[in-house]
């Protein structure tokens, strides 16, 4: 169960994500429009997932998306949006977001993302913790893994 706080203008769209990751086994502990004091609040309870809808993607939308990269570093952000484009995707990405939740919600969907966002990252922490193999070696276990010609 991952810690999560909601981050969004609409108190209704915050409580039926909030459901949505209750009834999906993860903690919503918190939830709060995007206003300075709701911010600062938010980061101190230091959560696992953040989902955020920043409203218009404009720099006060993107500039909110770079503090939460830098006071928690190690949360997965999550842009929450009833449009998202090629732009506002790209632009997200470059900023740290690790994966998007569209409006309505669907929560099988929103369940989905996150969860394949965690594998996509773990597999990603596992493949760099590795230390690179000598290429000789790795082409042996290629060969001894071959199977037999007959």
């Amino acid at each position: 169960m991952l810690k999560a706080v909601i981050l969004d203008a609409n108190a209704v769209a915050r409580n039926l994500l909030t459901s949505v990751l209750n009834n999906g086994g993860h903690e919503v502990v918190g939830d709060a429009n995007l206003a300075p004091a709701s911010l600062a609040r938010v980061i101190r309870l230091k959560p696992q997932i953040v989902c955020i809808d920043i409203g218009e993607t404009n720099e006060e939308g993107l500039a909110i998306i770079d503090q939460l990269r830098r006071d928690l570093p190690k949360a997965l952000l999550f842009l929450v949006s009833a449009k998202i484009d090629a732009t506002i995707l790209q632009a997200a990405q470059q900023r740290g977001v690790h994966g998007f939740i569209v409006k309505p919600f669907n929560s099988v969907a929103v369940l989905t993302s996150i969860r394949n966002t965690i594998l996509r990252i773990a597999k990603q922490q596992r493949a760099a913790a590795q230390p690179p193999a000598d290429t000789q070696d790795s082409a042996a276990l290629d060969n001894s893994s071959a199977p037999d010609a007959v």
